[in-house]
């Protein structure tokens, strides 16, 4: 049974604060430590004008903070040279031509690639947002095609320092992802439990939790982590976690608090009991890593018409900014290529944030011009400032951050020499309106089609997953680790269920949804989990007699 989708534009809670990340400080330490010393170095030499190309690599310390050191060192590579790759395609682009209209529509394009790429790698904060920035904004600077490699040698010398940057937490917390992981985890799972199941709220509370341990479940089974103690141990709690999501009553949530916060720090992680079955668990683990991940190819497919969104709202946005006169049309196309989730609904809420944000941005960098203009250290002094309140402030909630992020732009232009602060101010309302309206105009224009296909695929693979879950539920002694596969390949397909159901609940001009079905499949689903879990011996706490408090070093 399917029912008609409905759909609107919500204002209430847009604008509402949420708590910040538990790790805003790193990404907003980070950045300061990335761009403070190149451009400090800049200023001493007289040549704070080449700090837009630094500050193309020194931006690469906002990404990975997530992951574990190994999968960061990979990412943070690729990010480095996407990074510097854009910004080749952009400064040659500048060299060979100045007409607006092409440079635009290279902007366009450049912009709707790192939005796919961005989504099909799950690369994370700050996504293809900062990407998208350094390569329009170096559209039009002026250029010639043997300034190019000296540009792009000093955004590849910041972009090895921000990786550096990046990399040294972990030579003090080696493990310190995958343990924030598995408390987030817990903590998750503690406030499902405290529903014991039935509460108000418990199907969100549910879905959170599954997420969390989808989450942390990828932290440790990252490509290229090597299994060790420390993991296996961390694996252990995760076990723990979907236990008290298989029994929610039968779970206490202080005692998952309890573990949660035993792994802040580097202190010792507490051991639990291993389930009577955990050879076959170590084996399901061992044969997940062994799975490959899917092409990127096969990744991208599902994204195209989302990119096709992103390079037509970005295309149109220039072009409008051009037709009203505005000096800096990448400023618009920015702005709509800021604005594109996985839904029109939720791009309606990021215009409104961005747009609020912004305004008040400008605002704020009219009080803060005076002082940047004193002298270039103060520029860079405000400027690092205003990357740290981004940081700091945008978890909460994006237009927060958007507060500092609108004048650490318009500073950002005045590295080469000062402006009029009014004319900066104009220009910049004038794209961001611009590119806002303009933007949610082809979001809505520009239709998705494929996200009724995507969650019929998702429905018929989560329904599949909990069959195979079933059959080995069936059968009387299923082979070694072929339990444990089935039950984490079910978990991710719930998951994905979810998030799927999600973002085609706020896409527009499709078909009716099969509402009903992915209810009754996330529920057939949860209950074949709680089956593996109880099947494969691990049983909840309560009812455990042979947990320890014994602990191990990390």
């Amino acid at each position: 049974m399917s029912s008609a989708t409905t759909h609107r534009l919500p204002l209430a809670g847009v604008l509402r604060l949420g708590r910040p990340s538990d790790i805003w400080f790193k990404p907003a330490l980070s950045v300061v430590a990335s761009v403070a010393p190149p451009n400090l170095i800049l200023v001493g030499l007289g040549r704070l004008d080449l700090a837009m190309y630094t500050m193309a690599g020194s931006l690469c310390a906002l990404y990975g903070h997530n992951r574990p050191y190994a999968a960061r060192a990979r990412v943070l590579a690729w990010v480095v040279l996407g990074m510097v790759g854009g910004l080749g395609v952009s400064l040659v682009a500048a060299a060979l031509t100045t007409d607006a209209v092409v440079l635009v529509t290279v902007g366009a394009v450049m912009a709707a690639v790192q939005k796919a790429v961005c989504d099909a790698t799950r690369l994370g904060p700050p996504g293809n947002v900062v990407l998208t920035f350094i390569s329009s904004a170096s559209l039009f600077a002026p250029q010639t095609l043997g300034q190019v490699p000296g540009h792009l040698g000093l955004a590849l010398a910041a972009g090895a320092w921000a990786y550096l940057v990046g990399m040294a937490p972990g030579l003090l917390r080696p493990y310190g992802p995958e343990r924030r992981a598995t408390a987030q985890a817990l903590n998750a799972t503690a406030a499902y439990a405290g529903t014991r199941g039935t509460a108000d709220g418990h199907a969100r509370a549910r879905a959170a939790s599954a997420a969390a341990i989808h989450a942390a479940w990828q932290s440790l089974l990252a490509p290229g982590i090597r299994p060790d103690r420390t993991r296996r141990a961390l694996e252990q709690l995760l076990v723990r976690a979907e236990v008290a999501l298989a029994a929610p009553a039968d779970t206490d949530p202080a005692r998952l608090r309890a573990w949660a916060r035993e792994l802040r720090g580097t202190g010792r992680i507490p051991r639990v009991e291993p389930p009577r079955e955990s050879a076959d668990e170590l084996l399901g683990v061992d044969a997940e890593l062994a799975v490959p991940r899917p092409p990127l190819g096969h990744r991208l497919a599902p994204l195209v018409p989302l990119a096709a969104r992103t390079a037509t709202g970005c295309a149109l946005a220039g072009y409008a900014a051009l037709a009203l006169g505005v000096g800096r049309p990448y400023w618009a196309l920015v702005t709509a290529a800021s604005l594109y989730q996985a839904n029109v609904t939720l791009t309606w809420s990021r215009g409104v944030q961005r747009v609020v944000g912004n305004l008040l941005g400008v605002l704020f960098f009219a009080a803060l011009a005076p002082l940047a203009h004193l002298h270039p250290v103060a520029l860079v002094l405000c400027s690092v400032a205003l990357n740290f309140g981004a940081e700091a402030l945008i978890g909460r909630n994006y237009w927060l951050g958007t507060v500092c992020v609108t004048p650490m732009a318009l500073l950002i232009t005045e590295f080469t020499r000062n402006q009029d602060p009014g004319q900066l101010i104009t220009e910049r309302v004038a794209d961001t309106l611009v590119g806002a309206l303009v933007g949610f105009v082809a979001a809505v224009a520009v239709t998705n089609r494929r996200a009724g296909d995507r969650l019929e695929h998702a429905l018929s693979t989560a329904e599949r997953a909990r069959e195979n879950a079933a059959r080995l539920l069936a059968e009387p002694h299923p082979a070694p680790g072929a339990l444990e596969s089935a039950r984490r390949t079910l978990a991710a397909a719930l998951v994905d269920l979810r998030a799927t159901a999600d973002a085609a609940a706020g896409e527009w001009w499709q078909r009716a949804l099969p509402e009903e079905r992915v209810v009754l499949a996330e529920q057939a689903g949860h209950r074949t989990l709680a089956a593996t879990v109880r099947r494969q011996g691990f049983v909840p706490r309560d009812q455990d007699p042979g947990r320890t408090t014994e602990d191990i070093r990390p």
